[in-house]
């Protein structure tokens, strides 16, 4: 946020708090008088109240913690028992915003885990609510796909290319194997961690 503003790309920022690194932290407090007018904090009553979100043309940027295949985002829990943080407003935000944006790098635990999985452990948010996926591999643009269309944009543009393989794989036997074919499925396998080989 702090970068898109400095870069002019972002006019302002509306927060119920800022959590930044030590780094970050340094900067703000040194560039405070250049960013005081350019950062609100608000209530949560306020900050996250869904008439001031749908004000115009509103953005919704969320980080995630893992993402699946047709959408549907994990953003705290790790491995769907343990809470990571709080859900935040980001509910708030995905469902009411101008567009809701979900951002996480592809992997965890080094490259040792996919965070885009054939199935989330734990749902924040249904892909109902999930406009756009970004990885640093690419960005997965959801609006008015099937769940069939954004498996394949989702696997394709923001997997990891060493997961893709596994995700490609998973996606085409449960095309082929799964009971449902709307949003299909191998229950006995969709929660195994994809891991690099």
């Amino acid at each position: 946020m702090l970068n898109l503003i400095r870069s002019g790309r972002m006019a302002l920022a509306s927060a119920t708090a800022l959590s930044l690194s030590s780094n970050a932290a340094k900067q703000f407090n040194r560039e405070i008088d250049s960013l005081k007018n350019k950062i609100v904090l608000r209530t949560q009553e306020i900050s996250n109240h869904p008439e001031v979100i749908r004000r115009p043309r509103r953005i919704a940027m969320n980080g995630l913690i893992e993402a699946d295949i047709y959408g549907n985002v994990n953003s705290t829990h790790i491995r769907g028992t343990t809470i990571m943080n709080g859900i935040g407003g980001s509910g708030d935000f995905a469902r009411n915003a101008y567009l809701s944006i979900f951002m996480t790098p592809s992997t965890a635990k080094g490259t040792s885990i996919s965070t885009i999985v054939p199935m989330v452990t734990h749902v924040d948010h249904t892909e109902h609510d999930v406009q756009i996926i970004v990885t640093e591999h690419g960005l997965a643009d959801l609006r008015g796909l099937s769940p069939k269309q954004r498996a394949a944009i989702i696997i394709d543009k923001t997997a990891h290319p060493s997961f893709r393989p596994a995700l490609r794989d998973y996606f085409d036997r449960a095309c082929r194997l799964s009971p449902g074919k709307h949003t299909p499925h191998l229950l006995d396998e969709a929660f195994r961690l994809i891991k690099s080989s």
